[in-house]
């Protein structure tokens, strides 16, 4: 498919989409394909598009086999749940948590609120547990160790993120920047003072695997008295930021709060018990071609020198393997890149040889024509030529002779023609001037009776209009005598006339003035 209409698609596969080009780099061309091949399933198609068995194995057996998604609005899919067993049980070996892809959850599947109905029905609970939750809150305010205190009995964590029901649900982008602007706001630091990534969770994750960068991921709970002091003292220490600022260590920072619901599913999917919360996640290939794992973990407090001691060490037992995957994946672009210059130059060299295969057709064509054109009009002017000399023939046997010494009437003619001969003719008084033009136009013909009465026979050609090509004009004084006024020698010239023939010569007749010459 050349054109992909991105407008047909819905939005939970233009998501799809978006997910899955920002890992692959891939065009829409190519990505559109797998995907509906995947049932839309952007992690299935993710996952065959690197272990490069999209052709081999069948996507919708995956997603038959794919568990069912969770009862809640939020949904948590991650590469991680399809892999076989024996990559986990491979990560478990090295010491590596798994590290999951969290999709955001669409905005048709957000939250929305109840029927006028129904809220007029709980309206008393809803009044029941705000006053409660306003009671326990200033208890807790008043004593803050109560609610730690008492969140050792809920559940089997430590502690358990919370999220602000008051907060609006966003996409992804619009979290992230609401965020940045309230740390900003808070902690008193200018943008870009820590290079926050600028998006959701899973684009960071996905940029970090297709760069084979570092994704730090921060998780913070304003509910924690350790928030602040970790914040100010050891995030926003200028040692710390130097080392996430450093273009050699590949870190992506992504941060959020757990009040909003995209960190409260990452929290959730990282298996976070004690806030803050601090994660390096990197893609491991000694665990699977396509597996990304978290390889160094921070919870609760720590100074600034611990984290970065920590988050070194991890990097550097990685940076080989990550080298080595950087190298080849470097030659397979040059690869990539030297194929596609091959094929750019064949493609343009098939142009040129198209190119020259079209003018030389193009020219050929055109001297074809002008051969068939020159051919034709040597055709028309053989063919007028016979015309003109059978006509001559034919004209020059109906030329009267010239009257004899007894005729007391004739017009005496003195002709100078274009060869410089000077002809002198008798003609009959009542002749018409056509008659002296006919006599001047086939005079080599009419000079020798001989010759005129061997031509007896000739025929008129069929379909031929003869013209005549010349004048006849009296110099002194000038008058031209032409055949459109017609009437007879004697009312147009008189008992006698001295006249020159003057050539008409036309554009189309400058080829034919030789021919004429030797005619006349």
């Amino acid at each position: 498919m050349a054109d992909v209409d991105i407008s047909s698609l819905s939005e939970d596969q233009q998501l799809a989409l978006q997910q899955f080009t920002s890992v692959t780099d891939q065009d829409l061309a190519a990505a559109v394909p797998l995907l509906q091949k995947c049932q839309w399933n952007a992690q299935i198609a993710i996952t065959r598009f690197f272990d490069g068995d999209a052709d081999t194995v069948d996507p919708a057996a995956e997603v038959a086999r794919a568990p069912p998604p969770p009862v809640d609005s939020r949904r948590s899919e991650t590469l991680m749940d399809n892999f076989p067993s024996r990559h986990s049980s491979r990560a478990a070996r090295r010491g590596l948590e798994p590290a999951p892809r969290v999709v955001p959850t669409p905005e048709s599947q957000m939250t929305q609120s109840m029927p006028f109905p129904f809220n007029i029905l709980l309206l008393p609970f809803n009044i029941t547990y705000t006053i409660f939750q306003r009671i326990f809150g200033t208890i807790g305010y008043l004593f803050p160790f109560l609610p730690r205190l008492l969140s050792r009995f809920y559940s089997g964590r430590a502690l358990q993120p919370s999220r602000d029901t008051g907060r609006r649900p966003l996409n992804p982008t619009d979290t992230s920047a609401r965020f940045m602007r309230e740390f900003e706001e808070e902690y008193g630091v200018t943008h870009g003072t820590l290079p926050f990534h600028e998006g959701g969770y899973a684009q960071a994750f996905d940029i970090a695997k297709r760069d084979l960068k570092h994704l730090l991921v921060i998780l913070l709970s304003p509910e924690h008295d350790d928030t602040a002091p970790f914040v100010r003292d050891t995030l926003l220490s200028p040692d710390l930021v130097e080392y996430i600022k450093n273009p050699t260590n590949n870190i992506l920072l992504w941060a959020g709060t757990v009040q909003d619901a995209e960190a409260y599913q990452v929290a959730n999917a990282l298996n976070v018990t004690r806030f803050p919360f601090a994660t390096l996640i990197a893609h491991t290939p000694s665990v699977s071609s396509t597996a990304m794992s978290k390889i160094a973990t921070s919870a609760g407090p720590v100074t600034a020198q611990d984290l970065i001691s920590k988050f070194d060490a991890a990097i550097a037992s990685h940076k080989e393997e990550l080298d080595r995957l950087r190298a080849q994946r470097q030659e397979q672009q040059a690869s990539r890149s030297l194929r596609q210059e091959q094929e750019s130059a064949y493609e343009r060299s098939l142009a040129q040889d198209r190119e020259k295969a079209r003018r030389r057709k193009e020219e050929e064509a055109a001297r074809e024509k002008a051969e068939r054109e020159e051919r034709e009009r040597g055709e028309r002017k053989a063919d007028l030529a016979r015309k003109l000399a059978q006509w001559r023939r034919w004209r020059a046997q109906s030329v009267p002779g010239e009257p004899g010494a007894d005729v007391a009437d004739a017009v005496r003619m003195s002709i100078r023609l274009p060869s410089g001969e000077r002809v002198i003719r008798k003609f009959r008084a009542e002749a018409d001037l056509e008659e002296l033009y006919a006599f001047v136009e086939c005079y080599d013909l009419v000079k020798e009776d001989a010759a005129v009465e061997e031509e007896k026979e000739t025929v008129e050609p069929e379909g031929y209009e003869h013209v005549y090509k010349y004048q006849l004009v009296s110099p002194m004084p000038r008058e031209v005598y032409d055949l459109e006024k017609g009437g007879s020698l004697k009312e147009r010239i008189g008992r006698s006339g001295n006249l020159i023939v003057e050539k008409i010569v036309g554009e189309d007749d400058d080829t034919d003035e030789s021919d004429d010459e030797e005619t006349i």
